[in-house]
């Protein structure tokens, strides 16, 4: 099968958009039969219509809209990479990041603030696993990961780690459920929410093993947003960083307990060295240089 002639497309674009091969003809500098044949050549290809003519127009057939949109996505992206190895400042290139599913959603909402308040730049965010992210970033479809973990460089794969912020873990739920005389007796009596993230759990099995009790675990989560809403609706006590619950902390809905738990969650900023790097990402690094509070 003969490949796709991109000219071919490109007159197609402007024949659909002027919707009238005289006008289109006259924009390209071509004439308007040989417009045509380069139309006819395409159809051939495509073995289908693209075309049917009304009046004194054209008008787009069912495959002709669905080549129109194929052609001005093939166009946009040649657009998209010239501009981006011009490291032209366009609305146009969002900066692509991805997050750990597990990963709070206010969390990253404070990381991007900058970006959104400033305006320059969109913003495409995809939510996964390490490894499914990991793979997108070193194949460049992804600008950068946030993440609870330090992936390791191994093979050809070559990531870089910014720490971003720390952040103490602590027990976060509605008043009823926190008062309690001390820590372990909270832990023993109240049902407690855990993340599935796995700084947080594994500071909290080795807390729970060193004061030898056994807790009782409402529920194991891995959407920081269900965690928010379990502790909000006092289905049991939350083990998350404030930033998870910071809403509903400083409405009142939710209340920190009194206790240091000795676990601490460090998010990273990982990326990867490229010489067309998009040209939000340093100055957002840069700005988070100190860390996220909060």
């Amino acid at each position: 099968m003969s490949q796709l002639n991109y000219h071919h497309l490109r007159y197609f674009r402007e024949v659909a958009r002027e919707g009238h091969l005289g006008r289109a003809a006259a924009r390209l500098n071509l004439s308007q039969p040989a417009l045509s044949i380069q139309i006819k050549q395409l159809e051939e290809r495509l073995g289908h219509a693209l075309f049917e003519r009304i009046g004194r127009g054209l008008v787009l057939t069912e495959v002709g809209r669905i080549a129109l949109d194929h052609a001005e996505q093939i166009f946009g992206a040649g657009e998209e990479l010239v501009a981006r190895l011009a490291q032209r400042s366009q609305a146009s290139l969002p900066l692509r990041v991805g997050a750990l599913s597990t990963l709070s959603r206010n969390f990253q909402l404070q990381f991007l603030r900058p970006l959104l308040e400033k305006g320059q730049w969109g913003i495409d965010l995809k939510s996964g696993n390490m490894s499914g992210l990991l793979s997108e970033l070193e194949a460049l479809s992804l600008d950068v990961v946030l993440s609870t973990e330090v992936p390791k460089n191994e093979g050809a794969a070559l990531f870089a780690s910014q720490r971003i912020a720390q952040q103490p873990v602590g027990l976060h739920g509605v008043a009823k459920r926190l008062g309690h005389q001390s820590l372990k007796a909270l832990l023993r009596c109240e049902p407690l929410i855990l993340p599935q993230e796995k700084t947080i759990r594994t500071g909290f099995e080795g807390l729970v093993a060193r004061l030898e009790i056994e807790p009782r675990i409402a529920a194991y989560v891995d959407d920081m947003a269900m965690v928010r809403l379990l502790a909000r609706e006092g289905v049991g006590v939350a083990v998350a960083p404030a930033v998870v619950l910071a809403d509903e902390i400083a409405a009142g809905t939710v209340t920190t307990a009194p206790y240091e738990l000795g676990i601490v969650e460090t998010f990273y900023a990982v990326s990867t060295p490229r010489k067309f790097a998009h040209p939000a990402l340093a100055g957002l690094l840069r700005e988070h240089g100190e860390g996220i509070t909060g």
